[in-house]
């Protein structure tokens, strides 16, 4: 692997790399040594192992954006980091699309969809103490063939949208610096209401798949932690992990 460049991007200490394994993977062998840099973005122009939510693969397609951010973060609010991360993904392709109609949605927990087709995934890892990594895909110019999922994919060029990965990436932490601010300042409500505002199938039925165990409910907002709120008719309970299956044809399966 080649070091490219390490300086900031922003007020952020930014290293990125011809090829990695993974972001994230690099991102939990570095976090230790770059701590004192409290904010930290690996990213590469090729991923040869990249990882996806529930031990999926993703495919690390030429063109398009890989990275992971090193956060001092607690874990306890890993729930909340999920969701911000996502809205700082929708925001940042609104602002690139202001002259372009698009739909633009979130999908609990992290998944940005356009025009109903994937365009992001995100995967938490947690690192030593209080280290988050939160790794991030975005398609730029290339949208992979995903046969087996329930939804197809796109990418920002697909729909209209022309950048590169090092554009976005910047126009990427402007939002995430501007949204961390209004939680520090305003606490989480205004972001995930923000995020509620954008959540595909709120208030529709929806079906939460979490491993063999398979629940049911109308998708009835978020917790102030995070977590999917299911109104099953005899309860609400709380989802912190998950798969979303949607049964409405107006939205994404």
């Amino acid at each position: 692997m080649l070091l490219l460049n390490d300086s900031f991007l922003l007020d952020w200490h930014w290293l990125d790399f011809d090829e990695l394994e993974s972001t994230n993977t690099s991102a939990l062998n570095y976090a230790q040594k770059l701590v004192p840099y409290q904010k930290t973005v690996i990213t590469a122009l090729k991923q040869t192992a990249g990882k996806g939510r529930r031990g999926h693969a993703w495919q690390g397609l030429d063109g398009n954006l890989f990275f992971s951010l090193i956060l001092n973060e607690k874990l306890e609010n890993l729930s909340k980091f999920v969701l911000l991360s996502s809205l700082v993904l929708l925001l940042t392709i609104k602002e690139l699309s202001k002259n372009i109609n698009l739909k633009l949605q979130l999908k609990w927990p992290n998944d940005v969809f356009v025009n109903n087709a994937k365009i992001s995934g995100i995967l938490f890892e947690k690192g030593e103490g209080d280290i988050l990594i939160a790794g991030i895909g975005v398609n730029i110019v290339h949208a992979p063939s995903l046969p087996e999922a329930a939804y197809n994919a796109t990418s920002l060029k697909n729909v209209g949208i022309l950048t590169d990965r090092i554009t976005f990436l910047k126009n990427y932490l402007e939002f995430w610096e501007k949204t961390r601010d209004t939680w520090v300042k305003n606490g989480f409500e205004p972001l995930k209401n923000l995020w509620l505002e954008n959540a595909m199938g709120l208030n529709e039925e929806v079906c939460v798949t979490d491993g063999n165990k398979m629940i049911k409910g109308i998708f009835s907002g978020v917790s102030d932690d995070g977590a999917l709120l299911l109104d099953t008719s005899h309860e609400i309970v709380k989802i912190f992990a998950g798969d979303v299956s949607f049964f409405s044809k107006d939205i994404v399966k």
